[in-house]
């Protein structure tokens, strides 16, 4: 049963050189024509039978969904009402930059419905925001900030660390100073050199050097020391908050609910079934006009499928994963989900921790997540 929706809008004003989301830059955007394509999509969603429960959650991603007119986001929020119904706490997150420009539409966004903003800032340090290619300043971002949170009952904004040269006294500054502004929760995301971004090709030529990973699991520490003394410790790798302020839409990833995808490029996962939409934002277009929704692909996952995702999102949490709650879901044994042997090694190292029914990694082992994750999950779902 879906109880999230994600809608994405693939246009920003430029690329960023660590992006590798599906973002696109075009000199301008027919609104009329994205208002009925995304009406569209969402519609065949509910068709789909993924319209039985109402909506815990909307998240406007991107690309920059804060250059949507605020028009079009009240437009969409009121067709998934109609079409869901919401329930009564429902969290609806925008992603924003924190240019003036997107900043002066806040309120407008506000009356529209959204009630969570998550903003990109990345940095409060101009020679670093120029480095990932952002176009505010410092500045800018902080007055972004106050104005969100005179609109929003919910803020959070991104920070990217272990960049080249970084040293743990200016991430702690930098750091202090973000906690200090009294936001409920915090995106903090170690510079990630992806392929097919310009920051890897500029490794490649040798422009600049990657953090070393020894340095940068140094900052990884040192921030959830940081953030877990403010009261806003870590609930997911590089996600932190106050108790209850979560952000729940991602929570349905990560716990590995059913959730609806729309727009461009957008996945989704509703009754065992994965969709994908077109990434192209004119081949998105061309397949409404041609079978009235985005879908490029619709496959259905096999329960080991699903099992094998299921641990692989919710290991990334905190509170890890109930494997007898997984067990039963899947119809495997808690036996066949994880590889016992494993378990117990790394145990050992204290890289993992056994709660009654739940498997967690420690604080030691979240450095190392992408290498556990392929250590732990047993081999049969894996190639499943």
């Amino acid at each position: 049963m879906a109880r999230a929706l994600y809608i994405h809008w693939p246009f920003c004003l430029s690329k960023c050189p660590y992006c590798d989301f599906n973002s696109h830059v075009r000199d301008g955007a027919d609104i009329d024509a994205w208002k009925a394509a995304l009406l569209a999509d969402m519609r065949h969603e509910a068709e789909e039978g993924a319209a039985e429960v109402p909506l815990d959650s909307i998240f406007f991603g991107g690309g920059t969904p804060s250059l949507m007119p605020p028009a079009l986001v009240g437009a969409l929020i009121a067709e998934a009402e109609s079409l869901w119904s919401f329930s009564n706490d429902i969290e609806i997150t925008l992603e924003a930059n924190p240019s003036s420009v997107e900043a002066s539409n806040f309120a407008a966004l506000a009356n529209a419905g959204v009630n969570r903003v998550s903003l990109g800032v990345q940095s409060f340090d101009d020679e670093a925001l120029s480095f990932l290619g952002r176009l505010h300043g410092a500045d800018e971002a902080r007055r972004a900030i106050a104005t969100a949170q005179k609109n929003f009952s919910r803020v959070s904004f991104d920070l990217i660390y272990a960049r080249p040269g970084q040293t743990a006294e200016d991430w702690d500054a930098e750091l202090t100073e973000a906690l200090a502004i009294g936001t409920g929760h915090l995106s903090l995301y170690q510079l990630t050199i992806e392929p097919s971004t310009r920051f890897a090709s500029d490794v490649r030529r040798g422009i600049f050097d990657p953090l070393d990973d020894d340095p940068a699991a140094d900052l990884f520490a040192l921030t959830r020391q940081i953030t877990s003394s403010a009261g806003l410790p870590a609930y997911e790798v590089s996600n932190h908050a106050r108790p209850g302020k979560e952000s729940r839409h991602n929570l349905t990833y990560w716990r590995y609910a059913d959730y609806c995808g729309i727009g461009p490029g957008a996945h989704g996962r509703r009754g065992g079934v994965a969709t994908m939409r077109h990434r192209k934002p004119e081949n998105f277009l061309s397949a409404i006009e041609r079978q009235r929704h985005g879908v490029q692909e619709a496959r259905a996952l096999s329960l080991r499928e699903q099992a094998s995702e299921a641990l692989l999102v919710g290991l990334r949490l905190n509170e890890g994963v109930d494997l007898q709650a997984l067990s039963r879901r899947f119809a495997i044994p808690a036996t066949s989900l994880v590889d016992p042997e494993k378990i117990a090694l790394y145990r050992s190292l204290g890289l993992v921790r056994e709660e009654g029914n739940r498997l967690a990694l420690t604080d030691a082992g979240m450095p190392l997540l992408d290498a556990l994750l392929g250590e732990l999950v047993a081999g049969e779902l894996v190639s499943s």
